[in-house]
């Protein structure tokens, strides 16, 4: 078995980057909406260390890339309270997808670089195009209506019953494992990544 450190390193390093990106954009519109949860906690910040799940931005990225296989990766998640967000249910929902949505623009940026530098520093635009379609990646990823993802946020702001969400919240982690690893789901999610990083490329000129 051939074991891709090259690429484990690259992916760990730039989903740690647009993690600590996507989980400032949850603390930051949640203090916006008047929840001073994350601030309180210390999660209003850009520093990485302030957002990093061990399991979820480290380990099971750097497994998974080693091996070849789908992406699985998070941050670690922001706290609300939705008592105090302006908005309540709505205003979690709002949160929520801020953290994709900050991965969205975040893609364009990369997008840009990667261009810019394609001439000058290929090694860096290479990257920068990885990075692309990382952050699709998670920005489609995060969308899954499964605990720790941001997509169960939304069962929430929809008023799915709470039991059910305890019950996904139970299994989730084993859940999200067997969807990527043993269905079509990962290699959807990858090809609408690799579209849209196609498309953003092209955008800019690539």
């Amino acid at each position: 078995m051939n074991l891709d450190y090259e690429a484990a390193i690259l992916n760990v390093a730039l989903l740690w980057l647009l993690t600590t990106f996507h989980e400032f954009a949850h603390a930051w519109t949640a203090t916006r909406l008047g929840d001073d949860t994350p601030g309180r906690e210390g999660r209003v910040t850009l520093h990485p260390l302030a957002h990093v799940d061990w399991l979820g931005t480290v380990l099971l990225p750097a497994a998974f890339s080693l091996l070849g296989g789908g992406m699985v990766g998070w941050g670690k998640p922001v706290n609300t309270n939705p008592k105090k967000l302006r908005y309540g249910l709505n205003g979690l929902a709002l949160v929520a997808l801020a953290g994709p949505f900050s991965n969205v623009i975040f893609a364009f940026v990369l997008g840009a670089a990667a261009v810019l530098a394609s001439g000058i520093l290929p090694d860096l635009a290479e990257a920068a195009a990885r990075g692309v379609y990382l952050s699709l990646y998670l920005a489609i990823f995060n969308m899954m209506p499964t605990p720790p993802l941001d997509g169960s946020k939304l069962l929430i702001a929809a008023r799915v019953p709470y039991f059910i969400y305890e019950e996904l919240a139970r299994f989730g982690f084993v859940l999200l494992i067997v969807l990527i690893s043993s269905t079509q789901l990962g290699r959807w999610m990858s090809a609408c990544s690799y579209e849209g990083t196609r498309w953003i490329l092209q955008l800019f000129g690539e």
